[in-house]
């Protein structure tokens, strides 16, 4: 699986280019030699470039600001090649940021360290951690902090399966945003968290992080049209809720 954080890929680049751009030519090589000729790639919203407060097309220009960008654009062209020469077909889900958990409370976001942003102020919430931090509160959005786009991790999930489903088709349909296609910004998050624990969430601001862009929304008109797919999960309440319900039995399970 690829390195993923974009801090972390400022600081230790050559993690980053090592484990992305070279496990994924090793694994198309593979593929290759097994005459495997189908795949959908993770993809990112990191690579385009800069927006402003605008939804972000297939077509945006790319400009990546941070080495995890620069990876994932290397491998999407990466893809392109094989394809040309190889045969092998492709589709690039290009993630805006997946969130939430298992409806069920089966499976949800543990990561160590967690780096991810509604994890962590649950943990605050819950009394694991002290204090939530924003990375920046001057950045050009409505409140100073940044804009994401969350989407639901099982919408993810669906939208894969119907990704294969077109690759099976042997259409030319190569990059797809998943979002839900409405912004979130850092405080957003906040006060989701804070409404779920009943209580205000104890937060430290911060400078900002190398790498970090201002806004990333999605426009998912192509995903909608061409796969058929819409984010019925990606509601920040039912992203939070799902999330924090996975959190508190896994602490209950633990305890």
């Amino acid at each position: 699986a690829g390195a993923s954080n974009v801090g972390e890929s400022v600081e230790d680049p050559a993690k980053h280019y090592g484990n992305n751009i070279s496990g994924t030519l090793n694994l198309l090589n593979s593929m290759c030699q097994a005459k495997f000729d189908k795949i959908v790639f993770s993809g990112s919203c990191a690579v385009y470039g800069d927006a402003g407060e605008k939804p972000l097309y297939e077509t945006h220009p790319m400009g990546p600001i941070s080495p995890y960008g620069r990876t994932k654009l290397t491998i999407e062209q990466m893809l392109g090649d094989f394809e040309a020469a190889y045969g092998m077909s492709h589709m690039t889900l290009r993630y805006f940021n997946a969130a939430g958990a298992d409806g069920d409370g089966e499976i949800g976001e543990d990561h160590d360290p967690e780096l991810h942003l509604i994890p962590r102020v649950i943990n605050v919430a819950q009394g694991h951690e002290p204090e939530a931090r924003i990375f920046g509160t001057d950045y050009p959005t409505p409140d100073g902090t940044c804009v994401r786009d969350y989407v639901h991790v099982s919408d993810l999930a669906e939208a894969h399966v119907r990704a294969l489903e077109r690759l099976d088709g042997e259409d030319a349909l190569r990059a797809v945003n998943l979002g839900a296609g409405t912004g979130v910004s850092v405080r957003n998050v906040i006060d989701a968290v804070s409404g779920m624990a009943g209580s205000p969430v104890p937060v430290r601001e911060v400078a900002r992080r190398d790498g970090d862009q201002a806004y990333l929304v999605a426009d998912i008109g192509l995903a909608n049209s061409a796969l058929s797919w819409s984010p019925s999960r990606s509601s920040m309440e039912n992203i939070v809720r799902t999330a924090w319900n996975w959190h508190a039995l896994t602490e209950m399970i633990k305890n």
